[in-house]
Protein backbone atom coordinates (compact mmCIF):
# COMPACT_ATOMS: atom_id res chain seq x y z
CA UNK A 1 0.00 0.00 0.00
CA UNK A 2 1.31 3.25 -0.82
CA UNK A 3 0.99 6.28 2.05
CA UNK A 4 -0.96 9.15 0.73
CA UNK A 5 -1.36 12.43 2.05
CA UNK A 6 -4.98 14.52 1.55
CA UNK A 7 -7.49 16.55 2.85
CA UNK A 8 -11.09 14.69 4.04
CA UNK A 9 -14.30 15.53 5.57
CA UNK A 10 -14.69 13.64 8.43
CA UNK A 11 -18.48 14.27 8.70
CA UNK A 12 -21.01 16.80 6.67
CA UNK A 13 -20.73 19.22 9.64
CA UNK A 14 -16.78 19.66 9.42
CA UNK A 15 -14.20 21.59 7.32
CA UNK A 16 -12.25 19.93 5.23
CA UNK A 17 -9.02 18.85 7.35
CA UNK A 18 -5.29 16.79 6.70
CA UNK A 19 -5.73 13.26 6.31
CA UNK A 20 -3.53 10.10 5.29
CA UNK A 21 -4.99 7.74 3.06
CA UNK A 22 -3.48 4.41 1.64
CA UNK A 23 -3.95 3.86 -2.20
CA UNK A 24 -3.57 0.43 -3.00
CA UNK A 25 -0.09 -0.80 -5.10
CA UNK A 26 -0.36 -0.35 -8.59
CA UNK A 27 -1.51 -3.85 -10.39
CA UNK A 28 -0.66 -4.90 -13.95
CA UNK A 29 -2.78 -2.44 -15.98
CA UNK A 30 -2.91 0.12 -13.16
CA UNK A 31 -1.23 3.79 -13.42
CA UNK A 32 -0.24 5.42 -10.47
CA UNK A 33 -0.09 9.46 -11.29
CA UNK A 34 1.33 11.50 -8.91
CA UNK A 35 -1.66 14.87 -8.83
CA UNK A 36 -0.15 17.95 -9.65
CA UNK A 37 -3.81 20.02 -9.98
CA UNK A 38 -7.18 19.07 -8.46
CA UNK A 39 -10.35 21.29 -9.97
CA UNK A 40 -12.98 22.33 -7.14
CA UNK A 41 -16.30 21.03 -8.66
CA UNK A 42 -19.45 22.24 -6.98
CA UNK A 43 -20.67 18.75 -6.56
CA UNK A 44 -17.50 18.62 -4.21
CA UNK A 45 -19.47 20.48 -2.14
CA UNK A 46 -22.97 18.87 -2.05
CA UNK A 47 -21.03 15.51 -1.70
CA UNK A 48 -18.89 16.67 1.59
CA UNK A 49 -22.22 17.70 2.84
CA UNK A 50 -24.32 15.06 2.11
CA UNK A 51 -26.47 17.30 0.38
CA UNK A 52 -27.38 14.57 -2.15
CA UNK A 53 -27.77 11.69 1.25
CA UNK A 54 -25.15 9.22 -0.02
CA UNK A 55 -21.85 10.41 1.20
CA UNK A 56 -18.98 8.27 2.79
CA UNK A 57 -16.75 9.50 5.57
CA UNK A 58 -13.70 9.93 5.42
CA UNK A 59 -14.40 11.43 2.53
CA UNK A 60 -11.61 12.87 -0.02
CA UNK A 61 -13.31 15.01 -2.69
CA UNK A 62 -11.74 15.45 -6.16
CA UNK A 63 -12.30 14.42 -9.70
CA UNK A 64 -11.03 17.04 -11.84
CA UNK A 65 -7.22 15.72 -11.61
CA UNK A 66 -4.42 16.47 -14.01
CA UNK A 67 -0.53 15.24 -12.68
CA UNK A 68 2.47 13.16 -13.91
CA UNK A 69 2.48 9.15 -14.37
CA UNK A 70 5.07 7.91 -11.98
CA UNK A 71 4.52 3.68 -12.11
CA UNK A 72 3.08 2.02 -14.77
CA UNK A 73 2.18 -1.62 -14.60
CA UNK A 74 3.55 -4.50 -16.45
CA UNK A 75 0.49 -4.71 -18.99
CA UNK A 76 0.21 -0.97 -19.38
CA UNK A 77 -0.16 0.21 -22.76
CA UNK A 78 -0.85 3.73 -23.66
CA UNK A 79 1.18 5.19 -20.69
CA UNK A 80 4.84 5.68 -19.81
CA UNK A 81 6.60 7.23 -16.56
CA UNK A 82 7.05 10.88 -17.27
CA UNK A 83 3.85 11.42 -19.09
CA UNK A 84 0.93 13.58 -18.25
CA UNK A 85 -2.29 12.16 -17.07
CA UNK A 86 -5.63 12.95 -16.24
CA UNK A 87 -8.57 11.10 -14.41
CA UNK A 88 -12.33 12.56 -14.24
CA UNK A 89 -14.96 11.69 -12.86
CA UNK A 90 -15.37 8.19 -12.11
CA UNK A 91 -12.43 5.39 -12.12
CA UNK A 92 -14.55 2.00 -13.17
CA UNK A 93 -17.38 0.79 -14.64
CA UNK A 94 -19.17 -2.74 -14.93
CA UNK A 95 -17.39 -2.49 -18.67
CA UNK A 96 -19.84 -5.13 -20.16
CA UNK A 97 -23.17 -3.61 -20.52
CA UNK A 98 -24.34 -2.19 -23.47
CA UNK A 99 -23.51 1.25 -22.37
CA UNK A 100 -19.98 0.35 -21.75
CA UNK A 101 -19.37 -1.32 -24.92
CA UNK A 102 -21.06 1.98 -26.97
CA UNK A 103 -18.42 3.79 -24.89
CA UNK A 104 -20.63 5.48 -22.59
CA UNK A 105 -19.42 4.41 -19.28
CA UNK A 106 -21.08 7.40 -18.00
CA UNK A 107 -24.38 5.66 -17.98
CA UNK A 108 -23.15 2.16 -17.07
CA UNK A 109 -26.41 -0.11 -16.22
CA UNK A 110 -24.62 -1.01 -12.87
CA UNK A 111 -23.58 2.10 -12.29
CA UNK A 112 -20.10 3.75 -12.98
CA UNK A 113 -17.82 4.05 -10.13
CA UNK A 114 -16.61 7.49 -8.74
CA UNK A 115 -13.71 9.14 -8.33
CA UNK A 116 -14.80 9.26 -4.93
CA UNK A 117 -17.87 9.01 -2.75
CA UNK A 118 -17.60 5.32 -3.97
CA UNK A 119 -17.04 1.76 -3.25
CA UNK A 120 -14.90 0.02 -5.76
CA UNK A 121 -15.44 -3.35 -7.36
CA UNK A 122 -13.65 -5.01 -3.52
CA UNK A 123 -16.03 -2.85 -1.91
CA UNK A 124 -13.68 -0.15 -0.83
CA UNK A 125 -14.32 3.63 -0.29
CA UNK A 126 -12.29 5.44 -3.61
CA UNK A 127 -10.88 8.40 -2.54
CA UNK A 128 -10.30 11.82 -5.19
CA UNK A 129 -7.60 14.30 -5.95
CA UNK A 130 -7.32 16.33 -3.32
CA UNK A 131 -4.42 13.76 -2.41
CA UNK A 132 -1.07 14.28 -3.39
CA UNK A 133 -1.12 10.84 -5.57
CA UNK A 134 -3.99 8.47 -7.45
CA UNK A 135 -3.64 4.83 -9.43
CA UNK A 136 -5.82 4.21 -11.72
CA UNK A 137 -6.61 1.69 -14.17
CA UNK A 138 -5.14 2.78 -17.52
CA UNK A 139 -9.01 1.84 -19.34
CA UNK A 140 -10.33 5.07 -16.86
CA UNK A 141 -7.16 7.43 -17.68
CA UNK A 142 -6.38 10.17 -20.35
CA UNK A 143 -4.04 11.64 -22.05
CA UNK A 144 -3.27 15.58 -21.29
CA UNK A 145 -2.38 17.28 -24.16
CA UNK A 146 0.99 18.91 -23.14
CA UNK A 147 0.78 22.18 -24.62
CA UNK A 148 -2.20 23.41 -22.26
CA UNK A 149 -1.27 25.14 -18.73
CA UNK A 150 -2.10 22.31 -16.13
CA UNK A 151 -4.41 24.06 -13.68
CA UNK A 152 -6.29 25.40 -16.59
CA UNK A 153 -6.69 21.55 -17.70
CA UNK A 154 -7.81 20.05 -14.69
CA UNK A 155 -11.53 21.41 -14.69
CA UNK A 156 -12.33 19.94 -18.49
CA UNK A 157 -11.77 16.62 -16.36
CA UNK A 158 -15.79 17.71 -15.35
CA UNK A 159 -16.63 21.05 -16.33
CA UNK A 160 -15.83 20.72 -20.12
CA UNK A 161 -16.83 17.48 -20.75
CA UNK A 162 -20.21 18.21 -18.93
CA UNK A 163 -21.06 20.89 -21.75
CA UNK A 164 -18.50 19.69 -24.31
CA UNK A 165 -20.83 16.05 -24.38
CA UNK A 166 -24.50 17.64 -25.00
CA UNK A 167 -23.41 20.25 -27.93
CA UNK A 168 -22.02 17.46 -29.47
CA UNK A 169 -24.86 15.20 -28.68
CA UNK A 170 -27.15 17.44 -30.55
CA UNK A 171 -24.63 18.36 -32.87
CA UNK A 172 -24.02 22.10 -32.74
CA UNK A 173 -22.11 23.74 -35.84
CA UNK A 174 -22.00 26.94 -37.87
CA UNK A 175 -25.29 28.29 -38.67
CA UNK A 176 -27.05 27.17 -35.19
CA UNK A 177 -28.15 29.95 -32.75
CA UNK A 178 -27.10 28.36 -29.26
CA UNK A 179 -28.04 30.44 -25.59
CA UNK A 180 -25.94 29.47 -22.64
CA UNK A 181 -28.01 29.67 -19.16
CA UNK A 182 -25.57 30.79 -16.13
CA UNK A 183 -22.51 32.05 -16.73
CA UNK A 184 -20.20 29.39 -13.81
CA UNK A 185 -17.96 27.22 -13.85
CA UNK A 186 -19.74 25.51 -16.78
CA UNK A 187 -21.42 28.23 -17.96
CA UNK A 188 -18.17 29.13 -19.27
CA UNK A 189 -16.96 26.30 -20.93
CA UNK A 190 -20.34 26.32 -22.65
CA UNK A 191 -19.45 29.71 -24.26
CA UNK A 192 -16.05 28.63 -25.49
CA UNK A 193 -17.06 24.82 -26.65
CA UNK A 194 -20.26 26.33 -28.68
CA UNK A 195 -18.08 29.19 -29.98
CA UNK A 196 -15.44 26.99 -31.16
CA UNK A 197 -18.15 24.63 -32.89
CA UNK A 198 -19.09 27.72 -34.93
CA UNK A 199 -22.39 28.67 -33.61
CA UNK A 200 -24.15 32.06 -32.63
CA UNK A 201 -23.64 32.15 -29.15
CA UNK A 202 -25.99 34.19 -26.50
CA UNK A 203 -25.25 34.18 -23.00
CA UNK A 204 -28.65 34.49 -20.91
CA UNK A 205 -27.28 35.57 -17.03
CA UNK A 206 -29.43 37.55 -14.67
CA UNK A 207 -25.95 39.15 -13.43
CA UNK A 208 -25.68 42.54 -15.69
CA UNK A 209 -21.96 42.61 -14.40
CA UNK A 210 -21.11 39.32 -16.21
CA UNK A 211 -21.78 41.05 -19.84
CA UNK A 212 -17.97 41.84 -20.06
CA UNK A 213 -16.68 38.52 -19.58
CA UNK A 214 -19.50 36.80 -21.44
CA UNK A 215 -18.07 38.52 -24.15
CA UNK A 216 -14.45 38.24 -23.69
CA UNK A 217 -15.06 34.52 -23.64
CA UNK A 218 -16.45 34.66 -26.76
CA UNK A 219 -20.31 34.84 -26.57
CA UNK A 220 -21.63 37.25 -29.66
CA UNK A 221 -24.80 38.77 -27.63
CA UNK A 222 -25.59 38.93 -24.00
CA UNK A 223 -28.92 38.88 -22.84
CA UNK A 224 -30.28 40.18 -19.47
CA UNK A 225 -32.88 37.86 -18.35
CA UNK A 226 -34.45 39.86 -15.56
CA UNK A 227 -35.43 42.63 -18.98
CA UNK A 228 -39.06 41.34 -19.46
CA UNK A 229 -38.86 43.36 -23.20
CA UNK A 230 -35.78 41.99 -23.88
CA UNK A 231 -37.48 38.22 -23.24
CA UNK A 232 -40.01 39.01 -25.22
CA UNK A 233 -37.82 40.08 -28.09
CA UNK A 234 -35.94 37.05 -28.12
CA UNK A 235 -38.96 34.38 -28.52
CA UNK A 236 -38.38 31.83 -30.61
CA UNK A 237 -34.73 32.68 -31.15
CA UNK A 238 -32.59 29.42 -30.53
CA UNK A 239 -32.06 26.23 -32.25
CA UNK A 240 -31.01 25.19 -28.48
CA UNK A 241 -30.07 26.36 -24.84
CA UNK A 242 -28.18 25.10 -22.41
CA UNK A 243 -28.76 25.12 -19.06
CA UNK A 244 -26.30 25.07 -16.49
CA UNK A 245 -28.31 26.79 -13.59
CA UNK A 246 -28.15 24.66 -10.15
CA UNK A 247 -29.88 26.96 -8.63
CA UNK A 248 -33.69 26.96 -8.45
CA UNK A 249 -35.88 28.29 -11.42
CA UNK A 250 -38.11 28.20 -13.91
CA UNK A 251 -38.08 25.86 -16.94
CA UNK A 252 -40.78 27.32 -18.15
CA UNK A 253 -39.26 31.18 -18.84
CA UNK A 254 -36.89 30.00 -21.17
CA UNK A 255 -38.48 27.48 -23.03
CA UNK A 256 -39.90 30.18 -25.29
CA UNK A 257 -36.78 31.67 -26.40
CA UNK A 258 -36.68 28.44 -28.29
CA UNK A 259 -37.38 28.18 -32.15
CA UNK A 260 -39.90 25.31 -33.19
CA UNK A 261 -37.89 21.46 -32.73
CA UNK A 262 -35.82 23.59 -30.00
CA UNK A 263 -34.09 21.96 -27.35
CA UNK A 264 -32.92 22.59 -23.76
CA UNK A 265 -30.54 20.89 -22.46
CA UNK A 266 -29.73 20.34 -18.63
CA UNK A 267 -26.77 20.08 -17.46
CA UNK A 268 -27.42 21.51 -13.88
CA UNK A 269 -28.86 20.56 -11.13
CA UNK A 270 -31.44 22.40 -9.08
CA UNK A 271 -32.42 21.36 -5.80
CA UNK A 272 -36.08 21.65 -6.42
CA UNK A 273 -38.12 20.19 -9.38
CA UNK A 274 -39.74 22.46 -12.06
CA UNK A 275 -42.88 21.53 -13.42
CA UNK A 276 -43.65 22.22 -17.49
CA UNK A 277 -46.59 21.98 -18.52
CA UNK A 278 -47.00 19.65 -21.36
CA UNK A 279 -48.32 22.60 -24.04
CA UNK A 280 -45.32 24.30 -23.51
CA UNK A 281 -43.11 21.44 -25.56
CA UNK A 282 -45.71 20.13 -27.93
CA UNK A 283 -47.21 23.82 -29.05
CA UNK A 284 -43.87 23.71 -30.54
CA UNK A 285 -42.22 20.90 -30.85
CA UNK A 286 -39.95 21.81 -28.37
CA UNK A 287 -37.86 19.43 -25.82
CA UNK A 288 -35.85 18.92 -22.87
CA UNK A 289 -33.32 16.40 -22.64
CA UNK A 290 -30.59 16.05 -19.54
CA UNK A 291 -26.86 15.31 -19.94
CA UNK A 292 -23.92 13.74 -17.74
CA UNK A 293 -20.39 14.29 -18.48
CA UNK A 294 -19.30 12.51 -20.78
CA UNK A 295 -17.79 8.91 -21.72
CA UNK A 296 -13.50 7.99 -21.48
CA UNK A 297 -13.32 7.73 -25.40
CA UNK A 298 -15.49 11.24 -25.62
CA UNK A 299 -13.49 12.99 -22.77
CA UNK A 300 -10.29 12.18 -24.57
CA UNK A 301 -11.68 13.37 -27.81
CA UNK A 302 -12.37 16.51 -25.45
CA UNK A 303 -9.27 17.08 -24.53
CA UNK A 304 -7.84 16.61 -27.76
CA UNK A 305 -9.65 19.24 -29.35
CA UNK A 306 -8.92 21.67 -26.18
CA UNK A 307 -5.29 20.89 -27.19
CA UNK A 308 -5.67 21.35 -30.99
CA UNK A 309 -7.62 24.94 -30.08
CA UNK A 310 -6.32 26.19 -26.94
CA UNK A 311 -9.13 26.18 -24.82
CA UNK A 312 -8.62 25.94 -21.13
CA UNK A 313 -10.87 26.99 -18.12
CA UNK A 314 -10.30 30.03 -16.65
CA UNK A 315 -9.55 29.24 -13.10
CA UNK A 316 -8.11 30.55 -9.80
CA UNK A 317 -5.45 28.63 -8.01
CA UNK A 318 -5.30 28.13 -4.30
CA UNK A 319 -3.93 26.30 -2.02
CA UNK A 320 -4.96 23.83 -0.17
CA UNK A 321 -5.49 24.84 3.21
CA UNK A 322 -8.11 27.64 1.25
CA UNK A 323 -10.09 25.01 0.53
CA UNK A 324 -12.92 25.93 3.27
CA UNK A 325 -12.86 29.55 2.57
CA UNK A 326 -13.22 28.43 -1.28
CA UNK A 327 -16.01 26.09 -0.63
CA UNK A 328 -17.96 29.24 0.89
CA UNK A 329 -17.08 31.22 -2.03
CA UNK A 330 -18.20 28.74 -4.68
CA UNK A 331 -21.63 29.13 -2.94
CA UNK A 332 -21.34 33.03 -3.35
CA UNK A 333 -20.54 32.72 -7.08
CA UNK A 334 -17.46 33.97 -5.81
CA UNK A 335 -14.97 32.83 -8.69
CA UNK A 336 -14.37 33.19 -12.22
CA UNK A 337 -14.42 30.76 -13.18
CA UNK A 338 -13.00 27.50 -11.38
CA UNK A 339 -10.82 27.24 -7.96
CA UNK A 340 -8.10 25.10 -8.67
CA UNK A 341 -6.03 23.40 -5.91
CA UNK A 342 -1.86 23.28 -6.47
CA UNK A 343 -1.27 19.62 -4.95
CA UNK A 344 2.57 21.18 -4.36
CA UNK A 345 1.05 22.86 -1.37
CA UNK A 346 -0.32 19.94 0.36
CA UNK A 347 2.97 18.17 -0.18
CA UNK A 348 4.81 20.72 2.30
Amino acid sequence: MIATKAYAAQAATTPLTPFQLERRNPGPHDVQIEILYCGVCHSDIHQVRNEWGNSIYPMVPGHEIVGRVTHVGEHVKNFKVGDLAGVGCFVDSCRTCPNCQAGLEQYCDTGMIGTYNALDKEGKPTYGGYSTQIVVDEKYTLKVPTNLPLSGVAPLLCAGITTYSPLRYVGVKKGHKVAVLGLGGLGHMAVKFAVAFGAEVTMLSSSPSKKADAERLGAHHFALTSDKQTMQQLANSFDFILNTVSAPHDYNTYLPLLRTNGTMIVVGVPPTPSQVPAFNLIANRRSIIGSLIGGIKETQEMLDFCGEHNIVSDVEVIDIDYINEAYERVLKSDVRYRFVIDIASLKK
